[in-house]
């Protein structure tokens, strides 16, 4: 069990793993690098990929750009009020078809995958990734090259927790974080 992590694990897990999390405050004045997005996007291409097929584009938009600003105003609900505080969002979008028109049977756990290391390398980089479907996907169809489609966001940022976060938000980050148990989950044949 991590006794240092952020999230109590049942078994010794990576720490950037066990620390893991989808922060919703996020400091507003905090600028990410370039070479801090592309080490990011860079991690998402070498994600795995069946037949190495790699299913996916990625749009990144820094805050202050109006590729940012349209993504914002596409969010539901919710995501609308702490999304703008984000340093970079990233709309990951799949293609179902290779170029052949052959069916990709697994392009959104390819995606997936790619969006979960994508989450693991900012962490490695002392960020925190949010991943989200609240958004209006056919509001950002302009924005994906044709042949794909928008799936699902990735918001990057660096936690905050003071005054210039909502005390809703503040509140919701700092509620403990509860998963299933290991039993309830795996079956182990050893």
């Amino acid at each position: 069990m991590s006794s240092t992590a952020r999230n109590e694990t049942s078994a010794p897990i990576h720490n950037l793993l066990a620390n893991r999390w989808s922060p919703r405050g996020f400091d507003a004045t905090h600028v990410i690098s370039l070479e801090e997005l592309n080490s990011v996007l860079e991690e998402g291409r070498w994600s795995a990929s069946m037949s190495n097929s790699q299913p996916w584009h990625f749009i990144a938009a820094r805050r202050g750009t109006p590729t940012f600003e349209r993504i914002v105003a596409s969010m539901m609900g919710f995501n609308q009020a702490w999304t703008p505080a984000t340093l970079a969002l990233i709309l990951l979008a799949e293609r179902r078809e290779n170029e052949e028109g052959d069916r990709l049977p697994v392009a959104e756990y390819d995606l997936g995958q790619a969006a979960a290391h994508m989450s693991v390398q900012a962490e490695a980089l002392g960020l925190h990734a949010h991943q989200m479907l609240g958004f209006h996907r056919d509001e950002l169809n302009d924005l994906v090259p044709e042949g794909y489609q928008p799936f699902t966001l990735l918001s990057l940022g660096l936690h905050a927790d003071d005054e210039t976060v909502s005390e809703k938000i503040r509140e919701r980050d700092a509620s403990p974080r509860e998963r299933l148990p290991l039993e309830a989950i795996t079956t182990i044949d050893a």
